[in-house]
């Protein structure tokens, strides 16, 4: 029964995919690895955590028909690699999920089916299997029948006739070798496995920082007083900066473009860096017996008010994109750099939350690649090409028109519509038809396997 599983939904995936274009099959791809997984692992999907998981991946898939993004392809990818191993062991790291999906979904079959003799150093099947007798008795029939068609076809020209009348043409090999890379895909993830020694390593390893053997009053407190003297005069630096910044900010609401565009490509991404760094510094402050010296309150002090203060530098830098933002309207640089802040503030809360808990360093690692697979999951969700073209229109000061035809047609379809309503240059409206026809077009000649959310808004009007 899991065989003709696997083989139906090999030829399903070779329908799906075969010379075809990303669209609505991504979604179906979506749905039947999921049926699949459920099917092989009933167990697993009593757990919640495999369903959400399992829910975020159809999610993506789904995102891709509404919009056929690049950021939502690749969010679906990296959610069935998540996906696959999560089921292979759903109390590890995501990045060892990662790690477990990527190698499922490449050698499961293989995995499953050998091992290494670590005496031999030689690859083994597990399996008890004479493969020879196999090729024997599929081969050596086959070989023996074609031999005697020939012999036949010269003894028997109605015969010669009849085999001459056999025509295979209508046998799509590449088709058919497609649905073998489907059927071995299937084969791999139904029954997801995992990387050792990595996923029995990060299950061991905890995330709370322990005392060494290495702990030393005297070295414990000139650390101290080294993190005491540094911190604090990173503290006063950071704080002249921010009144100066502040002052900027609220004396400046006319700025002109070049000084925007100082402040946002240069200014802003030296800020980033200094918050990275400012990280770093903490992580190395703290990095291990500080912890635990029974004196270190003066400097964890210093530690939290200058993570608030990286925090409020945050906000600045916010403040400044978002007038960028106004004036200037959305782009994809300018999106980059919210989210680059989203993830940098990520980044200081869980730095407070390590030095204040003794945490170790793995729980940075787990807590903040699980938060950029929410934000890249998330951004996944959004047509942003619809929605920066959307926002230039009506709410930007001034805007690049150019900039918006160049993006993908996601934008097409309300790029037209804005002919009509928006004062828009000759030449501008010339490039708009131009995309819009040739973007129609492509949505008319699209298969089913290629549906896209646009198709059926064009049907609609």
């Amino acid at each position: 029964m899991k065989q003709l599983i696997l083989f139906i939904s090999a030829l399903i995936f070779s329908t799906l995919f075969y010379g075809k274009q990303i669209g609505l099959n991504l979604f179906l791809f979506s749905l039947l690895s999921v049926t699949i997984l459920v099917t092989n692992n009933k167990e697993d999907f009593k757990n919640k955590k495999n369903i959400g998981y399992a829910g975020i991946y159809l999610a993506t898939g789904l995102a891709v028909f509404f919009h056929d993004s690049a950021l939502a392809i690749i969010a679906n990818t990296v959610s069935f690699f998540t996906l696959i191993g999560l089921l292979s062991q759903n109390k590890t790291s995501i990045y060892v999920n990662w790690l477990n999906g990527l190698y499922t979904t490449i050698a499961g079959l293989f995995h499953r089916n050998f091992t290494v003799n670590e005496t031999t150093q030689k690859v083994e099947s597990k399996k008890e299997r004479d493969y020879v007798h196999l090729a024997k008795i599929v081969l050596i029939p086959m070989v023996i029948v074609i031999i005697f068609i020939g012999l036949y076809q010269n003894g028997n020209p109605i015969f010669n006739e009849l085999i001459e009348k056999i025509d295979f043409s209508f046998i799509n090999i590449q088709w058919l070798l497609f649905a073998a890379l489907g059927y071995y895909l299937f084969s791999n993830i139904h029954k997801p496995i995992e990387v050792e020694p990595a996923t029995s390593q990060d299950l061991k390893t905890g995330n709370t920082l322990s005392k060494t053997k290495s702990f030393s009053e005297p070295k414990l407190k000139q650390e101290n007083q080294l993190g005491i003297i540094l911190i604090s005069m990173l503290n006063v630096l950071i704080v002249i900066f921010l009144i100066t910044d502040i002052t900027f900010i609220l004396t400046n609401l006319d700025i002109r473009a070049s000084v925007f565009s100082n402040q946002v490509h240069s200014g802003i991404n030296a800020l980033i860096a200094s918050i990275i760094i400012a990280i770093v510094i903490l992580l190395y402050v703290f990095r291990g017996n500080l912890n635990f010296y029974k004196d270190n309150n003066t400097v964890k002090q210093l530690a939290f008010t200058w993570i608030i203060l990286n925090t409020v530098l945050v906000l600045s830098i916010v403040i400044k994109n978002g007038q960028y933002i106004y004036y200037f309207g959305l782009t994809y640089k300018r999106i980059g750099v919210l989210v680059y802040l989203l993830l940098t503030l990520a980044g200081l809360i869980t730095t407070l939350i390590k030095i204040d808990k003794i945490k170790n360093i793995w729980y940075l690692l787990r807590v903040n690649t699980k938060t950029a697979f929410a934000v890249l999951v998330l951004s996944a969700m959004i047509n942003w090409d619809y929605h920066i073209t959307n926002y230039n229109f009506n709410y930007a000061k001034s805007m690049d028109i150019n900039y918006l035809i160049e993006l993908s047609d996601n934008n097409t379809l309300l790029l037209k519509e804005k002919i009509k309503t928006k004062g828009i240059e000759n030449n501008s409206i010339y490039r708009i038809e131009e995309k819009y026809k040739n973007y129609t077009m492509e949505l008319y000649a699209n298969s089913w396997q290629e549906l896209q959310y646009d198709n059926l808004k064009l049907e609609t009007k």
